[in-house]
């Protein structure tokens, strides 16, 4: 029953790069004052290797901006909670590290 709460807090319009859907799925059922994740553009970077890596960078109207790295490509991430920057940092460190 979680998966699914948190699959219905995940909008998938957008195609989500390697590596960073199970990172949202664990983000979503760890921290349920997160609405909503929308996974936005993908590009390519080529300083984007090894580990997922997630940083929130600007304040948007309902929440949070990041980006994620992953197999060579960067995407945004638009999050939508009441939380913190530090907050969600440390939500997604936590997420990152099980």
């Amino acid at each position: 029953m979680k998966l699914r709460t948190a699959q219905n807090r995940l909008k998938i319009e957008h195609s989500i790069i390697d590596g960073v859907r199970p990172l949202l799925e664990r983000l979503l059922e760890e921290t349920p004052e997160i609405r909503s994740i929308i996974p936005g553009v993908i590009r390519r970077v080529r300083d984007a290797r090894g580990e997922v890596k997630v940083h929130v960078t600007v304040p948007v109207g309902n929440g949070w901006k990041a980006i994620a790295l992953s197999a060579g490509a960067r995407q945004e991430l638009f999050v939508s909670t009441a939380m913190t920057k530090e907050e969600l940092e440390k939500a997604i460190e936590k997420a990152s590290s099980r």
